[in-house]
């Protein structure tokens, strides 16, 4: 996978069509998973149009009910 020029990048991120509700980020075009901000300085966010999005968006909410479930077991024992 080649990763696509500062330009490239700054060009998508700055593009409001490829924000939905000038939140998720959805660019068939980028091929990376995880991606900077609008304001690169707080972070990443995932594209949405990536194929693995849905994957890692239910490995986070399966680890967060794993833990919320540990949590509970060891406070009933």
């Amino acid at each position: 996978m080649e990763t696509p020029s500062q330009e490239q990048q700054d060009q998508w991120r700055n593009d409001p069509k490829n924000w939905k509700w000038g939140f998720f980020y959805c660019n068939s075009e980028d091929k990376r998973l995880m991606v900077d901000k609008k304001n690169p300085n707080l972070g990443a966010t995932i594209n949405f149009s990536h194929p693995k999005s849905l994957l890692f968006i239910i490995g986070i909410v399966a680890f967060i009910v794993l833990v919320l479930f540990t949590i509970h077991i060891s406070k009933a024992n």
